[in-house]
């Protein structure tokens, strides 16, 4: 069903006044307080919030799912068909899970059983519920992940799940929860962990498949891109609460609460950059490619990985990471690069920092790097530092965030006693901190607090680029664009350069200068943003930003432009020669693969 459609009349779930409380140190807490909705045959309601609003409590208290007795429903009803499903027992409601209410979860992997086939794990879903042979139920589980359109299907059910990509992992999540034609789906952040393009991929299958099967499904999401995508009534919940209900249509155009106004303003939209140069943060005539000299010069850089097997343990075959990649980024410049997970993006920022073994020249501020030599690693970090994805995995949980912030100085040898606090106190100050926080742990902080840190970390040795692999991407949206402006800021106040990698594309078009797309460990397309945004040439760029779900519901499409198909495996046996993408220029500072070229002549 959607906004246009055929009006629903069948109810299918109905929640009143529920309330979901977990235990704390200082008593229940309320997380999930007084929500109430209907659920009809055919529509998708969506239940939107960030982190810790109660939209995923939501989905476990109707599931039957809370930890107990850490967490559990305190008051109110969830009917399905009628039947109140917080007055079952335990056996009865497993009668109903999966047969008439069905849920996929976020990280598929975490879901599925690691020792068993996908056949056998399929097989256990439907035997659970229906009374058929074992030939019946194979017959039924290849069926399905027909329906989810999985390529080659037969193959897949002798496989385990390590063997599948995410995206297809993703399917067999789906093709299980569809397995018993369920009349209601809760789909928790399903497409959260997956590339644009893989995403585009199930947001489809899923329009597809309510379409063929008149499923209702509850999407819960963080992303209004999808919720624009999918939705045909949106609930958006904050602390627990709803704040803001009604058709997607009425909350996109005419919003009425404050917090769903702030969270559809901090949205990132591709598109939103039309026409502009570049951030407002720096100065165009400071980035005149032509004129200015590269802080960081990359020529041919390559990273492979030997994979070692057999009684001998010698190298059988190889990972080819990163295939001579070359690039500049220059004073004051942000060089963003792009891609789909292992296209080689976060491998070529570790090897700029020494991190990994690699071949090929680079020079940072005329130095060439020695990848071998220790007294060149310790050299290029006084100017190249890094802000990695997980800010609570990248520090040291039993430092306080003040040692943490201070303790690349005194590795250094630059500063101690009083002139280290004050260094320190300037840096807390710069990215927003409070002084009286540096006694604290990581683990006191919110997620975008603690990106802080880490950005207040990489800036004590007043380095002259910084590599921000994947640094908002973990972030709730507004916490995401309060860190973007504070790069921005930084970069403006002290000239900073960014290397900034990113698997999305908004945020890419927000933040970046010029934009490097990679694609199976090579550059295929690289220059301007605006070129590259608004004129792009290659493929694979054209795919990657038509995946892009628009935080617009009147720009809903009614067909994704997918890319089919599984992306090719990076390893190789020891004799593989890459072909290697020869770039060659389309416009000013626009360079994009000769093959691509070719192939549109």
């Amino acid at each position: 069903m959607t906004e246009q459609g055929s009006k629903a009349v069948e109810k299918i779930l109905e929640v009143r006044d529920l309330v979901t409380q977990v235990a704390t140190s200082t008593g229940p807490k309320t997380v999930v307080d007084g929500l109430s909705f209907d659920l009809y045959r055919g529509e998708t309601l969506c239940i939107a919030g960030e982190s810790g609003s109660g939209k995923s409590m939501t989905s476990l208290s109707i599931m039957g799912l809370l930890p107990e007795p850490m967490a559990k429903v305190a008051s109110g009803a969830v009917c399905l068909n009628g039947i109140d499903l917080l007055g079952l027992s335990e056996r009865k409601m497993r009668n109903i899970r999966g047969n008439k209410i069905a849920m996929i979860f976020q990280e598929p992997m975490t879901s599925l059983n690691p020792v068993l086939t996908i056949g056998r794990q399929l097989g256990e879903a439907i035997s659970t519920h229906n009374q058929m042979s074992a030939a019946k139920v194979r017959a039924r589980a290849l069926d399905v992940l027909k329906q989810v359109r999985i390529s080659e299907p037969q193959k897949r059910l002798s496989q385990y799940p390590h063997e599948l990509s995410g995206g297809m992992r993703q399917r067999v999540m789906i093709a299980m929860a569809l397995a018993c034609n369920p009349d209601v789906l809760i789909a928790d952040e399903p497409t959260t962990a997956l590339d644009v393009t893989i995403q585009a991929q199930i947001l489809g299958l899923m329009r597809d498949l309510q379409r063929e099967t008149g499923t209702a499904i509850i999407l819960i999401t963080h992303d209004m891109g999808v919720v624009a995508e999918m939705a045909d009534r949106v609930i958006v919940m904050n602390q627990g609460k709803v704040v803001e209900s009604g058709t997607v249509t009425e909350v996109f155009e005419a919003p009425s609460d404050a917090y769903t106004r702030g969270l559809l303003a901090a949205v990132p939209r591709l598109g939103a950059m039309t026409g502009t140069e570049g951030p407002a943060s720096t100065d165009r005539k400071a980035l005149d490619l032509g004129l200015a000299k590269p802080l960081v010069s990359v020529r041919d850089l390559t990273v492979r990985f030997d994979i070692k097997g057999g009684l001998l343990q010698r190298v059988q075959k190889r990972v080819h990471a990163v295939e001579k990649v070359s690039f500049d980024i220059f004073p004051g410049e942000t060089l963003s690069i792009v891609g789909e997970s292992g296209c080689g993006k976060s491998t070529t920022g570790r090897a700029l920092m020494n991190l990994i073994p690699w071949q090929g020249e680079v020079v940072i501020d005329g130095r060439e790097i020695d990848a071998t030599s220790r007294l060149q690693t310790r050299a290029v970090r006084r100017n190249v530092q890094m802000i990695f994805q997980d800010p609570y995995a990248s520090l040291d949980p039993r430092m306080t965030v003040g040692e943490l912030v201070a303790e690349p100085l005194v590795i250094h040898g630059l500063a101690k006693g009083a002139e280290l606090d004050d260094r320190v106190e300037y840096l807390f100050n710069r990215v927003g901190l409070p002084v009286d926080a540096a006694t604290r742990h990581p683990h006191e902080f919110s997620g975008g607090q603690r990106q802080r840190v880490c950005i207040a970390r990489a800036l004590s040795l007043s380095p002259k680029v910084i590599i921000a692999d994947e640094s908002v991407s973990a972030l709730d949206v507004s916490v995401q664009a309060q860190v973007l402006d504070l790069l921005g800021e930084l970069q403006a106040e002290i000239g900073i350069s960014y290397l900034f990698i990113s698997h999305d594309m908004a945020v890419v078009e927000q933040i970046s200068h010029r934009v490097a797309v990679m694609y199976m460990g090579q550059i295929v397309e690289i220059g301007p943003r605006r070129a590259v945004f608004e004129n792009p040439q290659h493929p694979y760029t054209k795919k990657l930003m038509s995946a892009v779900p628009i935080p617009d519901p009147r720009k809903r499409r009614q067909h994704f432009n997918l890319i089919t198909g599984e992306v090719p495996s990076p390893v190789h046996g020891l004799d593989y020669q890459p072909d290697f993408a020869d770039l060659q220029q389309v416009a000013a500072h626009h360079f994009v693969a000769r093959s691509a070229i070719e192939n549109a002549a």
